[in-house]
């Protein structure tokens, strides 16, 4: 959600310069400076598209990152990895990455460069339990920022393993809210992120992208809405027009490591904004395609739709939660999962904007996750978007909602998810 462009223009100040605002103080980071001389080092040297490799989220066939949180898993043998990215990586680019359940590291890369992420002195690298092979897993914390993968060296003598994906997938589709934008670490502080890996051993994948609309029409300097551009591999940033001009890949549903099990949709702020000029019909009309959509490249997944929040405002003594487009949201809900959608279903296709109509009847799989009395008005930061701590309560109902509707555990027992949120105080006399 974006209330203006000013504040865009802002959000993307803040991402060049590299620097996390907390309470508008400038936050002390220490991230390592990995860049390496590759030439000085004793490698062996695999190509970015080596089946060992799995690729999360959505990566083109330039093997370049987009949306938010996308990733790169692995297993190796030995105690070196270092990744060589290609020139279309954005420089300074923030990335996270760890071996095993160790905690995130952080640092920025630059293209053309070779960045040494593991070596002998990495914690926990010469640990063999419980995790066996020992995995190495890269999230781009930048929604508006990409690498693209080149090489991936290991120790001389050691080796790429490949690591099976896990049973179950869930992908979100949204715009800032899902994607992180003004969280201290943006893709890995989101609420969608917080999800997907809090709920452990599930595949997640959060396509999702700052100002966007569900409604196919330029919102916020997104050329297009997400009944469209979610059928695209790239999102709809400026480095997409840069590298694919008007011709992007399309995503290739077929060819994706896993077919996600539950979908979230949260999408309809930037629609609801008086300055994209959206009308309700034509959200109403988008937002039944995209399902549609959803439903025709996953037929057996579950959709959830979000209940929108719209931030809050002053109401007398108090404060009052803003809602947006809150009856259409559940009619939708109540159309999709009604006799005159399941027996006679029909599916979106993005890509040539065409409607099909499916030959057997559906069985209803779309539900409605109130987001109401989670937040509250400090949950929310000056630019609109949810505080750590308000993306941190939205993940925790969301995952509690899941676990209650689909039966799924939560199987994350330790490893850390949400970084630099240890607060506490110890302090007694006071």
């Amino acid at each position: 959600m974006l209330v203006n462009r000013v504040s865009y223009l802002l959000g993307l100040c803040s991402l060049a310069a590299g620097t996390i605002l907390q309470n508008g103080q400038v936050r002390i980071t220490n991230y390592p400076d990995t860049k390496i001389d590759a030439s000085s080092y004793e490698f062996n040297t695999y190509d970015a598209d080596a089946t060992e490799l799995s690729y999360k989220g959505r990566w083109d066939s330039k093997k370049v990152s987009w949306w938010s949180a996308p990733g790169l898993v692995f297993g190796f043998t030995g105690d070196t990895i270092a990744i060589s990215f290609g020139e279309l990586t954005t420089d300074k680019t923030l990335i996270g990455y760890r071996t095993g359940g160790m905690d995130w590291t952080f640092t920025n890369v630059t293209g053309g460069a070779t960045h040494l992420l593991v070596s002998r002195d990495t914690p926990g690298i010469n640990e063999t339990y419980p995790i066996s092979p020992l995995t190495f897993e890269l999230r781009v914390t930048n929604w508006a920022y990409g690498v693209q993968i080149s090489k991936i060296h290991v120790a001389a003598g050691g080796k790429l393993i490949k690591i099976p994906p896990y049973k179950r997938t869930i992908e979100f589709i949204g715009d800032s809210l899902s994607s992180g934008m003004y969280t201290s670490y943006e893709g890995l502080s989101s609420f969608a992120y917080g999800v997907g890996a809090g709920l452990g051993e599930t595949e997640y994948y959060v396509t999702a992208y700052p100002g966007i609309c569900v409604t196919d029409q330029d919102c916020w300097g997104n050329p297009r809405g997400q009944s469209h551009q979610w059928f695209y591999t790239s999102d709809t940033s400026w480095r997409a027009t840069s590298i694919w001009g008007d011709k992007p890949e399309p995503w290739d549903f077929e060819k994706q490591e896993t077919i996600p099990d539950i979908v979230v949709i949260n999408l309809g702020t930037n629609d609801n904004n008086v300055a994209n000029n959206v009308s309700t019909e034509a959200y109403v009309e988008a937002y039944e395609n995209l399902i549609k959509g959803v439903h025709g490249k996953y037929p057996n997944a579950k959709v959830v739709v979000m209940q929108l929040w719209m931030g809050f405002y002053s109401y007398g003594n108090s404060y009052q939660q803003n809602l947006g487009y809150e009856q259409e949201l559940k009619d939708l809900v109540a159309w999709f999962n009604g006799p005159e959608y399941l027996l006679a279903p029909t599916i979106w296709d993005g890509t040539t904007n065409t409607t099909t109509e499916l030959e057997t009847p559906a069985q209803a799989f779309v539900h409605y996750f109130s987001t109401k009395g989670i937040m509250q008005h400090n949950d929310i930061g000056p630019l609109w978007h949810p505080t750590d701590v308000g993306a941190i309560k939205v993940a925790s109902h969301l995952t509690q909602f899941i676990k209650l509707t689909f039966g799924w555990d939560m199987v994350a027992t330790g490893p850390e998810i949400f970084h630099e949120t240890l607060y506490w105080n110890d302090e007694q006399n006071y």
